[in-house]
């Protein structure tokens, strides 16, 4: 199966268009050209949809097959995000948690151990405590997302290190570098959730990471219309991945593949404007009475806040805050006009959301304690709006609710 698909790579790449050397372009001309779908035919300025199934069987050794990640459009999308993650090549699945299960499955068996970073998303921390047992596969979690944290939990049949930078939803950070420096000295794989960052604020491959992972139905969706996850690796890695997922059955529809490139082509552009109100944000929370505590990589107060300047483009557009005793999250949430609370995040409008009643919903009250996701901490996606008008949006909610002398 891997030479059926290698072979099929070389032949679409050279079917559909000549590779663009996306090293020589600008992000945003990467962005937009970089894994089109030439239309031959009507000579469209984007790329056509490839819907079938179906497809003949008329060449040697050719299978396309859409739980084959080889239709026009998957294979297309894979090069765009492999450019913009600086790695060679990529995977594309029906949301991110398909995108970390295939991805760690495809490294770990029953015996083998894995460790974690302790703050990590609700999601991940789930799959690994419900499924894990089942296939004998042990694991370990750190008991922060400090370097030092790391190293002594290594065993000898520890296969992966995974971290995510910054975490989900306290914004911790990690320092890739160092992680990528021990897991390399033991032949260790490492891998992260990028999400929070996205590939325009943050490119892991560059530090030595192995694996990058997303949810694509956050930054690079952005249009909060899209579930999708990605992978991104060597050839070596994504080969190995991609035995396992067709496997698995994690494809993306092509329709959805389809919206997930024209998406991409505004993910500098967007995240740019987002990262940029985020700051104004931070700094206007951080000074407000009404709130405890900033967590945000881009504020001077963040203890990581050095680290985060030297692997980070940007300080990204996704923070957490805790609201002062006396001030209820939900009430709070519930008397915003303009930013609206939402599952989800990353969209081009600003969400807001209680970790504890959402994404960490599954965690018990103590490992959420533990974890420092407390009932009043609020999870802000900071969206492309004016940050006048966010920030008055706040400021009337704290006033309604009528917690606080403003």
């Amino acid at each position: 199966m891997v030479i059926i698909r290698g072979f099929f790579r070389k032949f679409v790449f050279s079917y559909y268009n000549k590779m663009i050397d996306s090293k020589k372009l600008g992000i945003n001309s990467t962005c937009v050209h970089v894994g089109e779908v030439k239309d031959k035919q009507f000579k469209g300025a984007i790329s056509p949809i490839y819907m079938s199934t179906s497809y003949a069987f008329d060449q040697v050794d050719v299978k396309r097959y859409p739980r084959y990640f080889n239709t026009p459009n998957q294979e297309a999308l894979c090069r765009k995000i492999a450019a913009l993650e600086h790695t060679e090549d990529a995977l594309i699945f029906t949301s991110g948690m398909a995108a970390i299960s295939t991805a760690l499955l495809t490294f770990l068996k029953k015996g083998d151990h894995v460790l974690i970073q302790q703050v990590i998303y609700g999601g991940t921390y789930n799959l690994i405590a419900k499924e894990f047992e089942k296939y004998g596969i042990e694991y370990t979690y750190t008991e922060s997302d400090k370097f030092q944290d790391f190293e002594p939990l290594l065993r000898s049949n520890t296969k992966i290190i995974y971290i995510e930078t910054p975490s989900n939803p306290l914004l911790t950070i990690t320092d890739m570098k160092a992680i990528s420096g021990l897991a390399k000295k033991r032949g260790i794989i490492t891998m992260i959730d990028n999400t929070f960052a996205s590939p325009i604020n943050q490119t892991p491959a560059d530090f030595g990471i192995d694996i990058v992972i997303h949810s694509a139905t956050k930054y690079m969706g952005g249009h909060s219309d899209i579930s999708a996850g990605v992978v991104a690796a060597s050839k070596e890695h994504i080969e190995l991945i991609w035995e396992t997922g067709i496997n698995l059955g994690g494809n993306l529809s092509d329709f959805t593949v389809w919206m997930l490139e024209r998406s991409l082509k505004t993910l500098n552009l967007r995240v740019r404007e987002q990262t940029k109100n985020a700051q104004v944000l931070a700094e206007y929370l951080e000074a407000n009475s009404s709130i405890k505590k900033v967590h945000y990589p881009g504020l001077k107060s963040h203890p990581k806040h050095a680290i985060a300047a030297s692997q980070m483009h940007g300080f990204g557009a996704m923070m957490s805050f805790e609201l002062k005793e006396g001030i209820d999250a939900m009430e709070f949430q519930n008397s915003l006009q303009f930013i609206k609370p939402s599952l989800s995040l990353a969209g081009v409008e600003s969400t807001i959301l209680s970790p504890a009643q959402t994404t960490h919903a599954l965690l018990s009250e103590k490992e959420r304690q533990s974890r420092g996701i407390s009932d009043r901490l609020i999870r802000f996606s900071v969206g492309i709006e004016e940050p006048v008008d966010l920030i008055a949006d706040i400021e009337q909610a704290l006033l309604k609710i009528n917690k606080v002398d403003l």
